[in-house]
């Protein structure tokens, strides 16, 4: 299968979509409802009011959106490190790498404020990248503030997306106060509408405007198959890490950014579940972009060949051994 994902084949696309179709077979058997949660925005909860009807009638309408969600992101996901050379070949292994990441944990495949708000992110983040020598660049900064206040209407805590927008705009360009105040514009653009919605039907109030923000630990039960999700997540990102440092003196300067701004995606994603978190794992699928990136890496750049073919065969069995012996997915 590796061998299959390694090749830039435009008959991947069907590949990579019976692949997930099998590997997450369990969602549709086992369709999760959504229900409006602390941190989830005002637009989320318009889009599950709007989805009810059909959703309660046809539970598994639910599970057919996420995993549209998740295919449709893979493929862009795919489509971005290719177009940017992001990796000395162009490749399906991100893809791969992200549906194969997704499965690992069964609150990654639910229709979410978050998995929406990874589609915009996304988006941002190739944005990001297009400003990079661009002279003219302007309307490109104000839709990603645009993109980012609209996520903080899906789910508010992304608006902590907000310092690694603009740590990556110092990355990409010279400092310019008129591009950052542009970006803050672009953010606070939905914030201005929704409040004059507010004030003409008579419903202002700051916390409809600003919800609290708290932070807490995540209390997440402690699982041996979380266990091994967890070391299936972090040992190819780390052995993915290690590749990409090692080919940076290879890269153009552009792409060394990249990796950065990638790197920060990372971080900056780590931070969202102790924000206003509603003890699930449901919100720590915003890491599951940038550590796909880092996890292709694993599977194009690996010295033995033997290492990569071990590695999705073992990842494949763990999915499968938590869907069908596990308790999470039933």
């Amino acid at each position: 299968m590796t061998g299959i994902f390694k090749q830039k084949s435009p008959a991947n696309i069907i590949i990579l979509l019976v692949t997930g179709i099998l590997v997450k077979l369990p969602m549709f058997q086992h369709p999760h409802v959504p229900v409006f949660k602390p941190g989830d925005g005002i637009l989320f909860k318009w889009i599950l009011d709007v989805l009810g009807p059909t959703g309660h009638q046809n539970p598994v309408f639910y599970p057919i959106l996420a995993f549209s969600l998740l295919f449709v992101q893979a493929i862009v996901l795919t489509i971005f490190l290719n177009r940017f050379r992001m990796m000395t070949h162009s490749t399906w292994f991100p893809g791969m790498a992200y549906i194969l990441i997704t499965s690992l944990l069964p609150e990654w495949n639910y229709f979410s404020a978050p998995l929406l708000v990874n589609t915009i992110l996304l988006i941002i983040l190739a944005a990001l990248f297009r400003t990079y020598n661009q002279p003219k660049a302007q309307g490109l900064i104000f839709n990603i503030g645009l993109g980012l206040g609209l996520s903080s209407f899906l789910f508010f805590p992304s608006i902590t997306f907000l310092v690694w927008i603009l740590v990556s705009l110092a990355i990409m360009r010279p400092f310019n106060l008129r591009e950052w105040l542009l970006c803050l514009l672009g953010i606070s653009t939905p914030f201005y509408f929704y409040a004059a919605y507010l004030l003409l039907n008579d419903q202002w109030s700051w916390n409809s405007l600003w919800p609290y923000l708290s932070l807490t630990l995540p209390m997440v039960k402690q699982t041996a198959w979380l266990a091994g999700s967890a070391f299936l997540l972090v040992v190819p990102f780390l052995t993915g890490g290690y590749y990409v440092q090692e080919s940076l003196r290879r890269m153009l300067i552009q792409v060394r950014k990249g990796w950065s701004l990638i790197l920060l995606y990372l971080l900056c994603a780590l931070f969202i579940p102790f924000i206003n978190n509603s003890d699930n794992l449901e919100n720590w699928v915003m890491v599951a972009i940038p550590l796909a990136a880092f996890h292709a890496c694993t599977y194009l750049y690996s010295s033995y060949r033997i290492f990569p073919l071990l590695l999705f065969w073992l990842t494949l069995g763990f999915i499968l051994g938590f869907q069908y012996y596990g308790h999470g997915w039933g």
